[in-house]
């Protein structure tokens, strides 16, 4: 093996001695250097040598194998060395790139727009955690354990105790044990329910609440923040109503709908025929939920709203499925740059 070591080192430098360019240098190093390379294969033919040879044919080839990397990295220092005082070759053949501006996803743009409107009537931005205790999603918001929306057919439940949240609305129960009134905030975000997927229901979708509590707040009050939040969302020219509905965290609750733009109120096959498209829920705190917080339901009153972002942007863009959202097609998704 020793004569075959002295071959090897002949054959490498002879190589190193006619090499011209950095490619070329590659080449050698691979040759000579690499996972299969020459000196790796003859390092696997040790372990066939006898007892007595194997420590002596093994420090040669590693030292053979520290003065071939010497070689080669001496030689690369110097090609970088020759071609450092040259000027960089621009080739205006090529022809340029072009590069794909992106835009701003529809749910994050009713997001953005939500959060600034209320943002310009005094409230402020909060955000809690996806993965909620069920004190939380529901005890807290005077939702008892036998109603409906609290079987495993309707939450995703993670332990008893811990699920995927069905809404927003726990940050108006963390926020109202974590400071004093007034409070005004707003808290928008994912939200998960076993629903079906068709062209108005998908299992993960986006909810948008709002709660103000402070002194002497009325449904008055609820029916100015809301209305003023459509004009600036859909147009001056939107009309709303406000119906009677039942939510277990609010007495008295309404629910509220906007005037169809396609028939301004008339009635068309857009909006049933009515004039009127619901947007969201809302009413004035329940007053178990204020106490529950900690707060003195004789001094204190407040409102409460939901709105599914989805729910919003499918009737500002004219969008009829909500599928659309998350397909993830670039022809949908260029028409909100």
């Amino acid at each position: 093996m020793d004569k075959e070591m002295e071959n090897l080192r002949e054959k490498f430098f002879k190589k190193m001695a006619s090499i011209k360019n950095r490619e070329e240098l590659q080449r050698i190093r691979n040759e000579y250097l690499g996972r299969k390379g020459i000196v790796a294969q003859m390092l696997k033919k040790i372990t066939s040598l006898s007892p007595e040879e194997k420590p002596r044919i093994g420090e040669l080839l590693n030292k053979i194998k520290r003065d071939f990397q010497k070689t080669i990295a001496e030689k690369d220092n110097d090609f970088l060395a020759e071609n450092s005082g040259k000027e960089e070759q621009v080739d205006i053949s090529i022809p340029g790139r072009n590069f794909m501006l992106g835009t701003t996803h529809p749910i994050e743009l009713i997001l953005k727009y939500t959060e600034e409107i209320f943002m310009g009537m005094g409230f402020c931005i909060v955000d809690g955690p996806e993965i909620e205790l069920d004190y939380y999603n529901f005890e807290a918001l005077n939702i008892p354990k036998d109603h409906p929306v609290r079987d495993d057919q309707d939450s995703f439940y993670i332990t008893p105790d811990i699920l995927l949240r069905t809404q927003t609305s726990p940050m108006q129960v963390r926020t109202m044990e974590s400071q004093p009134p007034p409070v005004r905030i707003i808290s928008a975000g994912k939200c998960y329910r076993r629903d079906s997927i068709d062209n108005t229901h998908t299992p993960m979708f986006h909810q948008i609440e709002g709660l103000a509590v402070d002194k002497d707040i009325s449904l008055a009050d609820l029916k100015g923040v809301i209305t003023e939040f459509c004009k600036q969302i859909f147009g001056k020219d939107r009309i709303t109503r406000f119906r009677p509905g039942y939510f277990p965290f609010v007495e008295p609750g309404v629910e509220v709908d906007v005037s169809c733009q396609l028939c301004q109120g008339l009635g068309c096959q857009s909006c049933g025929y009515s004039g009127w498209l619901e947007i969201m829920g809302a009413g004035m705190v329940h007053p178990n939920v204020l106490e529950m917080a900690g707060y003195n339901v004789e001094k204190y009153t407040g409102f409460a709203f939901g709105m599914g972002a989805e729910r919003i942007a499918m009737l500002k863009y004219g969008i009829n499925d909500i599928r659309l959202f998350f397909e993830n097609d670039l022809r949908f998704l260029n028409q909100f740059k």
